[in-house]
């Protein structure tokens, strides 16, 4: 990783000048392991070669670049957007995205109360036991969801959900409903409803999320549903805006 670093780093310094043999000579590396190196980047998509065989950073890392500096903006724009949510609904909204089996706060926007949720920033919860993670789970492609929750459903609380078959059954009416909720799945006493935002190519990229106190949730789960859906539609539209 250090070698592939330091080409790209080469590169990066002065795209179209260097040729596998001037990489070569330059990181003192042999000429048949610098092949094998510029062979993987750019099979990747990390380099590329143009007609007189010098070398330039590549698409890919064009797209992680434009990931990278768009996750800051969509948690900028989450803020801007979930302040008025909270005002309209008095609750606390977070942003979150998928790692794994793991859902990964972002951010959040807080509404006053003596109540203070448990996660925040930077905090990771089991994907299964929150809204936020069976929103961005409903949006994976369904070959691979076995293999990205395991073999064991962790339990939070005594209403988690324990089955994987009931699980897919639910990211199955939330994929076609458009949002995720639970009711103290997660943490006792607090329900919730999360919706996905969608890149272009109609990827959850991240969620949010609004939480409950349980004794509020039967007068507010539908205004929460309806302002969350429209929250995470705001800001999927932020991510490819409509000419």
């Amino acid at each position: 990783m250090e070698r592939a670093h330091n080409i790209l780093e080469l590169i990066r310094q002065e795209p179209g000048k260097f040729r596998l043999i001037d990489l070569s000579k330059r990181l003192d590396l042999n000429k048949s392991s610098m092949f094998v190196l510029l062979h993987t980047l750019e099979e990747l998509g990390w380099v590329s070669k143009d007609s007189n065989d010098a070398y330039s950073l590549g698409h890919v890392l064009g797209v992680l670049g434009h990931a990278f500096v768009g996750q800051f903006d969509l948690e900028a724009r989450f803020r801007e957007e979930a302040g008025k949510s909270r005002d309209m609904l008095g609750e606390t909204l977070q942003l979150a995205k998928l790692e794994g089996d793991q859902v990964l706060y972002l951010a959040k926007v807080e509404a006053p109360s003596r109540v203070k949720l448990v996660s925040e920033p930077g905090m990771r919860f089991p994907a299964h036991a929150t809204a936020l993670g069976k929103a961005l789970l409903a949006w994976q492609p369904r070959e691979g969801l076995e293999d990205v929750l395991g073999e064991r459903l962790e339990e939070l609380t005594p209403n988690t959900v324990k089955s994987r078959a009931v699980l897919i059954a639910q990211l199955e009416a939330i994929r076609s409903s458009g949002f995720a909720t639970e009711e103290q799945e997660s943490v006792m006493g607090f329900c919730c409803v999360a919706a996905p935002i969608l890149d272009s190519g109609g990827a959850a990229v991240a969620a949010v999320s609004a939480s409950i106190p349980l004794h509020k949730w039967e007068e507010s789960a539908e205004r929460a549903k309806e302002e969350i859906v429209s929250l995470a539609e705001r800001l999927s539209t932020a991510l490819h805006p409509v000419d």
